[in-house]
């Protein structure tokens, strides 16, 4: 998937594929007033450029559509669509957006900078992370998730690639995003296939805000084991005939309940993205250095 932080998991690296581009250098003008300073990254559909715009004077990341894709009526529509989302939302763990261009010579989205990497090249550098580091991460996002289901949003793409991580982290990437009723209308296949919730994997009406917290309890668990919970294999989506693996015994008891709870194969036995949030909540605050995310009194 398109994520304003591009970065290859581990266990997917490849032979990169040749895409087109742009070419743009530093100095180039995408739109008045806003110039390329480099090219940090891309994907199948997009180019991530850090941008200077000079409105804002600021730093900012313009995800920009490759040349096969920028007269692409469906293209141009996503990325229309991510822009209207991504305006609607007002949330400190969501990456913010700020407009797009979709009539100019290079339709692109734009973005924050967020300064700092994901959780996914965290787990590549130094495995598995500590427990005070886990517990916050995933009250974070949990709060993020409640806040798209109150606002009608399904992500349909928590991974740990699309967190940023920082104080706090950020969510990032809406590319595959849909309202609920879109996500229930979908009968393809949608999102990465190592952190997709069954339902994501054969879409049949029941697509909606538990397929988000299967991904994050698969994210957690990456984060608490340095792997995915759903070993590759034949299948392309295990998680459709397997359980996840055992967690590590350090985890907390409460811990592994949720993050077990939220990788049911049915939706409906999942916890709603609250719950984990509240389930997280004494966890986090029990630390020894608070980082709360919550009610007081």
């Amino acid at each position: 998937m398109d994520t304003t932080v591009a970065y290859t998991p581990p266990w997917e690296v490849e032979k990169p594929r040749e895409r087109p581009t742009w070419g743009l250098a530093e100095g180039d003008e995408i739109a008045p007033g806003r110039t390329v300073l480099r090219r940090i990254g891309g994907g199948r559909r997009y180019e991530a450029l850090l941008v200077w715009d000079e409105h804002r004077l600021a730093v900012l990341v313009a995800k920009v559509l490759r040349p096969d894709q920028a007269r692409s009526p469906v293209a141009l529509h996503d990325l229309g669509r991510e822009a209207e989302l991504l305006e609607r939302l007002a949330h400190p763990v969501v990456v913010r957006g700020f407009g797009s261009v979709v009539d100019g010579p290079f339709p692109h989205l734009v973005l924050e900078h967020l300064d700092g990497p994901t959780l996914d090249e965290l787990l590549a550098q130094g495995g598995p992370l500590a427990i005070e580091q886990l517990l916050p991460l995933g009250l974070h996002v949990a709060s993020a998730l409640h806040y798209l289901a109150n606002e009608g949003i399904v992500h349909l793409d928590v991974k740990p690639s699309n967190i940023v991580m920082g104080g706090p982290p950020r969510l990032i990437d809406l590319s595959v995003a849909r309202e609920l009723a879109e996500a229930a209308a979908l009968r393809s296949p949608i999102g990465t296939d190592a952190f997709m919730a069954p339902e994501q994997c054969a879409p049949d009406g029941r697509l909606g805000p538990p397929a988000d917290v299967f991904g994050l309890a698969a994210t957690l668990y990456t984060g608490l084991t340095g792997a995915r919970p759903f070993p590759p294999c034949e299948d392309r989506w295990p998680q459709l005939t397997t359980q996840a693996g055992p967690l590590p015994r350090r985890t907390p008891p409460a811990l592994a309940e949720i993050v077990t709870a939220g990788l049911a194969p049915d939706p409906s036995a999942r916890p709603s993205a609250r719950d984990f949030a509240v389930a997280l909540e004494p966890l986090v605050a029990a630390l020894p250095r608070r980082m709360t995310l919550g009610r007081r009194g």
